[in-house]
């Protein structure tokens, strides 16, 4: 009992002691809080102008952010490049401080800093692939720029629950982001789930950047879980749990035993991920710049011609199929039920069916547990115009059901399976035949339906 309440008393005076440093910090007048102040880095700057108002004006003072600001971006005039004790002296005295309002600097330094790893960045996505129209660095630019992406679950007494820790899987151009915890709440109370991509406010240009540090917030996409078994597509389920889909591109993973959330999973397609990610508000998704009509296409009875098809099938972990198909063409003959039909694979044309190999499924993950969902998958579809620019580009979970049609091919004998997705701007429908011989699918039917008013949109037309 003596040992505990000894251990008791110190802990009591180390927090008092805590609180009276505390308060006489607070006390300091402002001559000294400001020289404190000087030796601080930018991101604890910007930490400790959060506290008040005093704070606030103390941490937004001019010649300590220049001194920053000439630390880390080198002036072009030979002045300052004296030493350090005389470029302080002519710093605080020269015109660079006079007539700024206060903050000038912080906002210079921030700016900056910011324009300088879009740079970096826009100089890794310039490089195009010529398969699939996107650029081909796309792994490195998001590294550069320190981006990532967290999920925010709120429940119905509007309480947020942030998830940052995610593991990614990188494709060829798509992104897959998995989030697991055992703290996840119960489904039943929660209304929404909110998808942001995260910047740091002050990447390090010399090494990693930093996740510690103030970071803005771009919402990317809204889901309402309120009713999610009822309202969402059911992908497919194992012995474990059990998937539903919610566009664009997320999945739920709820435990059979419980119906609660055992992980979220959401792909995201490369084309526009960058700009979604960084130039949206924390409330405002980013809007798309709307596309410039080419002008041999303002014909509507030339209908759709030349373009290119991208398409990828993978579980997560493993690739099932990457496939490129050129020479893609509409008439306006076509066009029917509000839909440009697109063929891709036809059954008629062997040449370009498609092998799959039988082991189709999902992989996920906790931190306990890990399984396969069988016959579920990403699909990632990229259409390029006769320009090249991409079209329509989705990433999305699919899945396969059987299919009650026998099949009409002679030379492939076996059960059809269908796969079916479609958005707002268009559907996809996959016609597949399982071969018990080799043990693989085969694609012998793949149709792209667009919708008249994705084209009319991209064209300034009227189908």
């Amino acid at each position: 009992m003596n040992s505990g309440l000894s251990i008791t008393l110190h802990r009591r005076d180390k927090s008092d002691l805590t609180v009276f440093l505390f308060l006489l910090f607070f006390s300091m007048p402002s001559e000294m809080l400001m020289k404190i102040l000087s030796y601080l880095d930018a991101v604890s700057l910007l930490s400790i102008g959060c506290v008040n108002k005093r704070f606030y004006d103390l941490a937004n003072d001019n010649g300590i952010w220049l001194k920053i600001y000439s630390r880390c971006f080198k002036p072009k005039r030979t002045i300052w490049t004296m030493k350090s004790q005389q470029r302080e002296t002519i710093s605080l005295g020269c015109a660079a401080l006079r007539d700024r309002k206060p903050g000038y600097w912080k906002k210079e330094y921030i700016f900056k800093q910011i324009a300088a790893v879009k740079t970096r960045v826009m100089r890794l996505v310039k490089p195009v692939d010529p398969y699939t129209g996107l650029p081909c660095k796309n792994k490195e630019a998001i590294k550069a720029s320190g981006l990532s992406w967290i999920i925010v679950l709120k429940d119905k007494n509007r309480k947020e629950h942030v998830m940052e820790k995610a593991n990614l899987s990188f494709k060829d151009t798509s992104v897959t982001v998995l989030w697991y915890s055992t703290d996840l709440p119960c489904l039943d109370i929660l209304s929404t789930l909110k998808l942001y991509g995260v910047m740091p406010l002050l990447p390090d240009q010399s090494g990693a950047p930093s996740k510690n540090g103030p970071r803005l917030r771009s919402l990317i996409a809204e889901y309402h879980l309120a009713n999610l078994t009822e309202s969402s597509v059911v992908v497919g389920a194992d012995k474990l749990v059990q998937l539903f889909s919610l566009n664009p591109g997320l999945l739920v993973g709820l435990w059979k035993e419980k119906n609660e959330i055992a992980f979220v999973m959401v792909s995201l397609h490369y084309h526009q991920l960058l700009e979604r990610s960084t130039l949206g508000s924390a409330t405002v998704q980013y809007a798309l710049a709307p596309n410039t009509p080419v002008l041999d296409d303002v014909d509507p009875e030339y209908g759709l011609h030349d373009y290119i098809l991208h398409v990828d099938m993978h579980g997560r972990s493993c690739t099932y199929l990457c496939g490129t198909f050129r020479s893609l063409f509409c008439r306006k003959g076509d066009i029917a039920n509000g839909y440009l039909r697109l063929p891709v694979v036809s059954l008629k044309d062997h040449r370009k069916h498609m092998p799959l190999p039988g082991t189709l499924g999902l992989s996920w993950e906790t931190d306990v547990f890990k399984g396969k969902v069988k016959d579920c998958y990403m699909m990632d579809v990229t259409l390029l115009d006769e320009t090249g620019k991409p079209f329509w580009c989705f990433s999305a979970p699919v899945h396969m059901e059987p299919s009650a049609k026998a099949s009409c091919l002679y030379d492939y004998m076996g059960p059809i399976y269908t796969i079916d997705y479609a958005d707002a701007e268009g559907k996809v429908s996959v016609e597949l035949i399982w071969l018990e011989e080799t043990k693989e699918y085969i694609i012998v039917n793949l149709v792209l339906y667009i919708s008249t008013k994705k084209v009319n949109d991209w064209y300034g037309t009227n189908y």
